[in-house]
Order: C-alpha cells, then structure tokens, then sequence
C-alpha cells in the first residue's frame, strides 16, 4: 500500500487506535503485523465521511513497517449494488491519493467459503433454518427492555437444517421463505445477539456472480469472515458497529478461524449542513433535488471534485479532525477553511466580473491596448506572472458602483477616483442610465496615465481597487455560485416527523450566465483551478465546460470564519 501522491503530511497522527495497534505491535500481536482494510459496500457514491475512514486505514497501514491495507468491496446484497458504484468507489480512493496495488477483494470472492462456514454452524447446532415471516422475526425479537421470544423452528435437528438450507441454495424456496439464523441467546442484553439472520433467499442478479447464487448472506457474517481470510488485524470500523462487536467475535470463536481479528470503533464523520447517509444521498438524486451523485452540492468525493476540492485538502481536513471516541457535529467551516488554505498556495489569481457593467475610458486612446503584467499568484512568486489586456472599453462588477454612494462606500462612484487592479487611476465623470428603467447600464470615466501599474507618482492614495476586464478582449462564461444544500446545520436530526428534504437549501445554486473571465483562461483544462479576484476560488466543470462555453463552478468564497474562530481560540 503506498499514497500515490507525493504531497503526503510530515507528521504522524495520534489517537487512540493507533496507540492500540502501538500497544499490540510492542506485545508482538499477529506476528507483528498491521493488514488493515477499506470496506465500502458498493450500493452509492463515496462521501467525504468515507474519506476519514480512507485517510485512518490507508494512513495506519502507511505508517507502519510492511503494513498493507486491502480495498475491499463488501458486495453481498446485489439489489442495491451496480459496477457504476465500484468503479466510482475506486477512482474516489485513488484521487484522494492512495493506491491499494495488487489487494482489491469483494466479499463475493468468498460466497462458496461463507457457505460451507454456514454449513459448519448448523452441524455444531448453531445455526437453524427458521420459517418465520419478516414481521414475526422484528415481533419475537423482543425490546431493549424484554427478552425475545424462541422460534419455534429453532428446535428443528440438524439434519433437517442441512436439507432446508442446501435447498434455499439450489433456488426451490421464494423469496422470504425461510432463513438462516444463528442459535445464540433470545434473552441477551445486546438485540444483536438474538439470533441473528445470517442468510436471505434473494433472487437478484450480482453484478460479479450473476444468477449463480440465490441465497445470500448477512453483512455481519459476511464481514468478520471476509477480515479472518485476509487475515486483517485490526477492523477498524465506525461507532455504530460497537454493539455488533460481540456478534463478530462470536462468530469467529465458534468457526475457529486461524486469524481473529481486533475489530476497533471510532467516531464517524458528522458534517454540518449536509447529510452522511448513502439512503438520504440516493434519495437526492433519485427526486432530482441534484444533478447526480457528482453535483457541487453533494458531500460525495466526486461532487468534491467536481466542485474544486484537492485531495490534500481532503486529507488535511480528515487529520485536523482526528479519531474520536464519541459522535460530534463538525462545522463545515473547518472543511471549507482547509480548501482555502490549499488553494491559497496553488491557485492562480485572475480576474473575473461576474455582474458586468460597462465602463468607457473618455480620455483613453481609442485604439490602443496595452498588455499589464499581474502576478499569477503572490503566495508563490515561482509561478511568475501574466499580461492582462487593457483598452478604452472595460467592464466591472455592478456592485462596485453606488450612484449615491454611502459615506464608507470606497468603491466607484460620480466624482470619486480608485484604483483599478495592475493599470490605472480612474474617475467616474458621467452616469448612463436606461430611459425607460433608470438602470444605470454605462459608466463614463478618465483616467491618470501618470499611475501605470496601479500606482500614483505624487503619492496620492485612493482607498477603493476594483477588478475588471477589457470588453473587445473577455471571455463569456457561465459562472455557478454553490452554497450549503441545506438550510439547517443538522438536517437529519432524527427527529419524529422531521423530513431532512424540508430544510434544503432553496437558494443552494446561483447560476449567472454573461459573466466576462480575462483572456488568460482561454482553453482552460476541465477541472483547472483558480482565485477570481475579490469573488473566491473556482474551478472550471469537469462535465459542462468546453471550449465554446466556459462553466466555472465555485469552490469556496474568500470569506474564511474558521480562521477567524480559530484566532479567537474557540476551536
């Protein structure tokens, strides 16, 4: 297992997981081995919550000597699997930088093996075929606060069990007829005890076995087994599995397996402003509230990156927000702080009016258009500079201008001189407006040739800088401004009667078509990344963008409150 990509961070997490596996290698557990794995089921789209667990398995493995790290697919319900969600599953973990070389698995390598390891329970009288409906096995399964109540099929011999089941395998029972459950303790304190389902008549195509099995088995089964015969060492898995552990151990006891497993819980991620549940995310795109799986606004790794996020700024964020032993919310700030700090370093700055407003240059030569040089990005003096076209006839955002300006407006206005970014003072010496509106849709200004560069000789100061763009020279482009896609920071609060779909963000996307991009951008690569100037980081779209039409995607804005909290020490 080793990153693919060389940008890794110098320091070496801490947290309680691997203080464990520190502990087990000084006592020279599983022959001093680290093997972890990542176990996504293929039924949707990586998240970033998924991330965290790539980061911590991919990132355990990496730092310890000779540790590897399997991807493997958990793909024992075909119902809900496609390849389009394995394919996607291992391009995600591949950008986000890791690679798992020649250990890629899927649970249904191993079906024959599940199986005849069934089989082995029901021959120790630990597994029964019961024929109880769905409803009656949730009805007999008791509460937290009383103990369930036997199957009567429990009592059913061996020998019967093994015909039942070796006939659910050869297809002569529907659907829901019968399952196997394992023989362990209906009054046990812990629900996942109480004899457990550990295979389903299931007549559905696998993506990777067809319609050669019609039985399959239980993710809990199914799981533990999957780790003993890659001999994983630790299982390191999220909080909700903590009560599952007991089933996972006993499951291994009782098949005594040559490798057992350490299974470790930790903290999944909770992310303010979105939702981390594969089921809600399908929903999105299934009701069309989303383009897809990979829209801006979804928190999966390929919306992400649709969106402009680096894969080192995915994994800075995992590492900031360390492994925890207890659930929390993160605030998305923290996410949206880490990109901007990447992206600070990396982007190119251009300028970019997303409202334009036309502005004529009396005293400018008509003719004549000269090449400013603007610095491609101050943080990194390396990436040199670039010319920006300026002529008489320029444009500029329309909120950079107030007819009656208020007394801390700093920005254009009749009468008053800025700055305009690399080239020149300007002076608004006229306003032209629509008769019919009053809109005002011309500016007219002069200019001191005297300030070449953005700077006066006699050292007067203006206190406005406004960015621009030359008419004859800009490019058109379609500029989409993302926000949260909900309006509430907990919208799968889990409340009764709550629907998380009530609290999207109806204002989450802003498209504005007739924005003008300096001529720098011309023929930019889809996913190329950049700051606008004063407006945020964008990305050019990986999907919609092409050389006729540029479509920029927003990042993130310049406005950075985690930075802010931080200083304050509220962290």
């Amino acid at each position: 297992m080793s990153m693919s990509n060389s940008e890794k961070s110098t320091s070496t997490p801490s947290d309680f997981i691997r203080t464990i596996i520190a502990e087990d290698l000084k006592a020279n557990k599983n022959d001093g081995r680290v093997h972890t794995r990542f176990p996504p089921e293929p039924n949707g789209y990586l998240h970033i919550g998924h991330a965290k667990s790539i980061c911590l398995n991919f990132g355990i493995a990496a730092e310890n000597k000779g540790g590897i790290c399997n991807l493997r697919f958990d793909d024992t319900n075909p119902s809900k699997e496609e390849v389009e969600y394995v394919e996607s599953i291992k391009s995600d973990v591949r950008w986000l930088g890791f690679d798992w070389g020649d250990r890629l698995f899927y649970a249904s390598d191993y079906f024959e093996q599940f199986y005849q390891y069934a089989v082995q329970l029901i021959k120790k009288g630990r597994a029964y075929v019961c024929s109880l409906s769905a409803d009656k096995i949730r009805e007999y399964r008791g509460t937290l606060t009383e103990p369930g109540k036997e199957s009567p099929y429990r009592i059913r011999s061996i020998e019967e069990n093994l015909d039942l089941f070796e006939r659910m395998r050869a297809g002569e029972f529907e659907d829901g007829s019968h399952v196997l459950r394992a023989k362990i303790d209906m009054a046990s304190g812990n629900l996942n005890m109480r004899d457990p389902v550990i295979y389903r008549v299931l007549r559905a195509e696998h993506h990777r076995t067809g319609n050669k099995w019609c039985i399959y088995p239980m993710y809990d089964f199914a799981h533990c087994i999957s780790d003993s015969i890659e001999g994983i060492t630790h299982s390191i898995c999220t909080l909700e599995f903590e009560d599952h552990r007991l089933l996972y151990d006993w499951f291994l006891d009782e098949l005594a397996v040559d490798c057992h497993p350490r299974q470790i819980e930790f903290a999944r991620l909770n992310l303010s402003y979105t939702v981390m549940s594969k089921r809600k995310l399908l929903e999105l795109v299934k009701e069309g509230h989303v383009t897809g799986w990979d829209d801006p606004r979804m928190p999966t790794l390929s919306g992400m990156r649709r969106c402009g996020y680096t894969p080192e700024s995915i994994r800075n964020f995992c590492e900031r927000i360390g492994v925890a032993k207890s659930n929390s919310m993160v605030d998305i700030a923290l996410l949206y702080h880490c990109i901007r700090e990447d992206l600070n370093k990396r982007a190119q700055r251009v300028m970019a009016v997303l409202r334009p407003l036309r502005v004529v240059i009396d005293n400018y030569p008509e003719d004549q258009v000269e090449e400013l040089d603007a610095e491609n990005n101050p943080e990194d003096p390396g990436m040199g500079s670039r010319k920006v076209p300026f002529s008489r006839v320029l444009y500029i955002e329309q909120e950079d201008f107030r007819e009656d300006a208020p007394k801390k407006f700093f920005r254009l206005a009749p009468g008053r001189e800025v700055r305009l970014k690399h080239a020149y003072y300007i002076t608004c010496v006229d306003v032209i407006k629509d008769e019919q509106t009053g809109e005002v849709i011309e500016l007219h200004c002069t200019y001191d040739p005297e300030t070449r560069g953005g700077w006066s000789k006699d050292g007067r100061r203006v206190k406005g800088t406004l960015h621009w763009v030359s008419v004859a020279h800009s490019l058109e482009a379609e500029v989409r401004l993302y926000d949260h896609l909900f309006v509430k920071a907990n919208p799968a609060d889990g409340k009764e009667g709550s629907d998380f779909k009530s609290y999207l963000n109806p204002n989450s996307l802003e498209t504005l078509t007739s924005c003008r991009v300096e001529p720098s951008l011309a023929g930019a690569a889809p996913g190329s990344r950049c700051q606008f100037l004063r407006h945020g980081y964008f990305c050019v779209d990986s999907v919609d963008s092409s050389e006729e039409r540029l479509v920029f995607n927003r990042t993130v804005s310049l406005r950075d409150s985690w930075a802010k909290i931080e200083k304050k020490g509220q962290t």
